[in-house]
Order: structure tokens, then C-alpha cells, then sequence
């Protein structure tokens, strides 16, 4: 079954995260831009219709853009590199809203109770490899960014995922 995920992608990002993206994240070589996930899984491409649409567009639109920066490099036990955003709490409260508004799709599938806002880097990538990422990436930090929008990306059958909605969040 093809899935879909609403995302924050970060193009500020993309100069420094990019090379590495795309020889450590699997995601990147499929066509997901730096992002930090809003919600993952999201309703299937095949079941998003207009009412989706309009529910996401009014839910999104009472969120305030806001400012965030990437500020220091993590990891998940030792196999996953990321980005954390400060603040995240802005992070939180749009998943937590978004999640509300969809009780059926909670964030990664119900696996984690507290959802960590994040921009991976590597996912089970060489060791060697995410290790020389984070020294190179710590010296890129903080990268500064807004958050005006969710994008809506759906997996295609090729495997490969779309940008196929931006919902803007009320401007300040």
C-alpha cells in the first residue's frame, strides 16, 4: 500500500545536508527534500480527497508561521543522524494538532509516545561515513529557517514520493 506523510521541509538546509543526504538517507535518493515530519504515516494517496484537503488547509492555516533553527546534531541509538530544531516545541504542537484532527494516523504509527522533531542526516548509514557528517555538519550549525508551510508528499508506485499539496500556515 502507498503511503503519504506531511512534512516541513527545510531548504535553507539543503547547502549543507544535501551530499550527505543523499549517500546516507535512502529517503533522499527517493525524492524527500530535508524536512522535519509533521506526521508519518498520513492518510493513503488513494484515500486523500477534498474533505482531507480542506480539513488540512483549515487546521494549517490557524497555526502562526514561526522561526526555528538547527542547532545541534543527535542520534537515535547509534544508527540514525539528525538535526534538532530549537525551539521544537512548535514541532510538537502542529503534530499533536494535525494528529488530533486524524486520530486514525498517529505519528509513526503509534511506535514512539513522544515524538522527537528532527531532520535526518543518515539512517543506518557506515559508521565511518556518519561520523565524518556530524563533524562537517557541526561546523555548518545553527541554520537558520521558517516554518511557513506543510507539504504533503505521496509515495508514487515507482517508489519514489511527490510533493503534491503545500497548506501555508497563517503568516504573522
Amino acid at each position: 500500500m502507498l503511503r503519504s506523510g506531511l512534512i516541513v521541509t527545510v531548504p535553507q538546509a539543503e547547502p549543507a545536508v544535501s551530499a550527505w543526504r543523499s549517500q546516507l538517507d535512502p529517503m533522499a535518493a527517493l525524492g524527500v527534500p530535508a524536512h522535519l515530519t509533521v506526521l508519518f504515516p498520513f492518510v493513503p494517496p488513494a484515500g486523500i480527497d477534498e474533505a482531507t484537503r480542506t480539513t488540512l488547509r483549515e487546521l494549517l492555516s490557524s497555526v502562526t508561521t514561526f522561526d526555528f533553527s538547527l542547532v545541534a546534531t543527535r542520534w537515535f541509538a547509534d544508527t540514525v543522524l539528525w538535526l534538532a530544531p530549537d525551539p521544537d516545541a512548535p514541532f510538537r504542537v502542529l503534530t499533536q494538532a494535525v494528529a488530533d484532527a486524524f486520530p486514525a494516523y498517529p505519528p509513526y504509527g503509534g511506535q514512539f509516545p513522544d515524538p522527537v522533531p528532527h531532520l535526518t542526516i543518515a539512517d543506518r548509514g557506515p559508521p565511518e561515513a556518519m561520523h565524518a557528517a556530524e563533524q562537517q555538519l557541526q561546523r555548518a550549525l545553527p541554520i537558520r529557517s521558517i516554518a511557513g508551510s506543510v507539504t504533503l508528499l505521496t509515495e508514487l508506485p515507482t517508489g519514489r514520493w511527490d510533493q503534491t499539496a503545500t497548506f501555508f500556515l497563517r503568516p504573522r
